[in-house]
């Protein structure tokens, strides 16, 4: 990043040094080179959901007894996945041994939050590829938070499973483009920022992902009264811009605001391939009935 050989001691002085005498765009473009997450202030416009008709619909329908695919990870994807689990859908929780989630190491109240009632099943993605797509190829729904070429490389992406009627494939991303990003960077990158004496701060805590994963649930239930069949892009910067352009009003009642109150406490999420057993069964139920 710094074009320098070596850099003793801590990084973010000569980083800062660096940064001041380039253009915003030459700092993205060459942290985009290196897959480091960045973006400019504001580059992102509001965007809504892509949709692309892949399979033939159905009937609208509900979450209920749908099998879901979870592929992602930290915050957007496993809300989504979380809000359709309490709408009552089965949702696999698949993490590779090599690259669990993340938020594994982080709160563990947070994590369980996010991911309890989920079956959690380990699989590695290379070696254990034809597993992975037996999973997907029965799914109903799959949640994708890696950048698309990740999956397309190992032969799991959308045009790659099997065709199941009325299947629904999310896609979610940090910007349009194939750039890596998390919930911090794509807010920034969509202009939703506070402000200091200083400049701009950051919003909430990764504020993109929360608001995404929401839109997420919100996009995968209108695609079900649709009846499915569809390939839905969401992009975590667009999604944020949209935020940032709503501005601000001045309040119209003196009602107090209440604070914002913690959620209740959940039950323990499964540890990492609990449920491999639990979802080798019921991928071959599921293979059996679409014979």
């Amino acid at each position: 990043m710094l074009q320098v050989d070596d850099v003793t001691g801590d990084p973010w002085p000569a980083l800062r040094c660096w940064a001041a005498g380039r253009a915003t765009a030459e700092i993205v473009e060459r942290a985009a080179l290196l897959d480091i997450p960045a973006a400019a202030l504001g580059e992102a416009r509001p965007a809504a959901e892509r949709i692309q008709p892949t399979a033939p619909g159905g009937a609208p329908r509900s979450p209920r007894g749908l099998l879901v695919a979870d592929l992602s990870s930290m915050w957007a994807g496993p809300l989504c996945g979380q809000l359709l689990a309490r709408a009552g859908a089965t949702v696999v929780k698949v993490e590779s041994p090599r690259r669990p989630d993340g938020t594994r190491a982080g709160n563990r109240a947070f994590f369980d939050w996010m991911n309890h009632g989920k079956l959690c099943y380990g699989i590695d993605f290379d070696r254990d590829a034809d597993q992975l797509r037996e999973l997907l190829a029965v799914s109903d729904i799959v949640i994708e938070g890696s950048r698309p070429a990740a999956l397309r490389r190992r032969g799991l992406g959308p045009a790659d499973i099997a065709t199941r009627p009325g299947r629904i494939w999310l896609q979610i991303t940090a910007f349009d483009d194939d750039r890596p990003g998390f919930g911090d960077d794509a807010g920034v990158g969509g202009g939703l920022v506070g402000t200091s004496a200083a400049g701009p701060v950051f919003c909430g805590d990764a504020i993109a992902d929360p608001l995404t994963g929401l839109h997420a649930a919100l996009a995968v239930a209108e695609s079900l009264g649709r009846g499915g069949g569809e390939l839905i892009r969401l992009s975590m910067a667009g999604v944020a811009a949209g935020y940032a352009a709503l501005g601000t009003e001045p309040p119209t009642s003196d009602a107090p605001v209440s604070p914002p109150a913690p959620p209740p406490p959940s039950g323990p999420a499964s540890a990492q391939g609990a449920d491999n057993a639990a979802v080798r069964h019921l991928v071959s139920q599921r293979r059996f009935l679409s014979c």
